[in-house]
């Protein structure tokens, strides 16, 4: 395609978002992400539970969500949010792949760190799925991951522990490339402090109930966001759109692209 002026866009135009969304068990994260505009699911794992919302079912291969994610570009539907629900369950799906395709038997045969490198080229054929829904299709994509608490070694002060996706290293680095928002999901903790005597105090973390979304890094999580979300919202769907241009803007003046996708 040639390129010319009239290829031109502004860079602040409203696209579908693409999120990654990460957090405990259990704090609601696929009920969040099933709560966006007419989304279908492409599982990896069993997390739906009682949650109705259309899916293909848990997927059991790599080629099995390429395939899903083919259909969902090639076939005509209405749906308007992708979610895949995990990246975590996805990664060994990557790794088998990523292994069968160079005729090992297992991610760790590469040697050492090399099938994970290798790894990166499976994840980017998925990312590359997930953006041409995005951008043809006009989808929004909401990536779901679970958190571990993982050491941080900051080049600035003493290691620390942090709250981060259950993802090998270099594949989230990825992932996280490719979204517009790293979020974070968990409860409001608080903490309490018991005598126990003998001039000796117990610190017990108090949890409310309530459940918060992250937006932007603290020490203690990894976030980020490419729309100047407040820094710490409910976890609820309407609190978050609300913040995002895509959602937040009238149809009328959305992109002519989008504005048909949101049709």
């Amino acid at each position: 395609m040639a390129i010319s002026l009239a290829s031109l866009r502004r860079g602040g135009d409203a696209r579908p978002p693409r999120l990654l969304t990460y957090g405990v068990a259990g704090v609601g994260k696929t009920l969040f992400a099933t709560s966006a505009p007419r989304p279908v699911v492409v599982q990896t794992e069993d997390g739906l539970g009682t949650i109705s919302a259309s899916t293909f079912g848990v997927l059991r291969s790599f080629d099995a969500v390429m395939e899903a994610l083919g259909s969902l570009y090639t076939e005509a539907h209405d749906f308007e949010t992708l979610v895949v629900d995990s990246l975590d369950w996805l990664e060994p799906l990557v790794w088998q792949h990523t292994a069968q395709t160079h005729n090992q038997p297992d991610i760790e045969s590469f040697g050492y760190g090399k099938g994970y490198l290798a790894a990166l080229d499976t994840w980017r054929s998925f990312l590359d799925g997930v953006n041409a829904l995005r951008d043809e299709r006009g989808m929004g994509v909401i990536l779901i991951a679970h958190a571990e608490i993982r050491r941080f070694d900051s080049p600035e002060t003493e290691p620390y522990d942090r709250y981060q996706p259950k993802l090998h290293r270099s594949a989230s680095a990825l992932v996280q490339e490719h979204v517009d928002a790293v979020l974070f999901a968990n409860y409001r903790v608080s903490t309490l402090k018991s005598d126990v005597g003998f001039n000796k105090k117990v610190v017990r973390g108090v949890s409310g109930g309530d459940r918060l979304l992250h937006t932007a890094e603290r020490p203690a999580f990894l976030a980020k966001n490419r729309f100047g979300l407040a820094e710490t919202l409910p976890l609820s769907w309407p609190e978050l759109a609300a913040g995002i241009p895509f959602y937040a803007m009238p149809p009328s003046a959305a992109p002519a692209s989008t504005t048909e996708a949101r049709s």
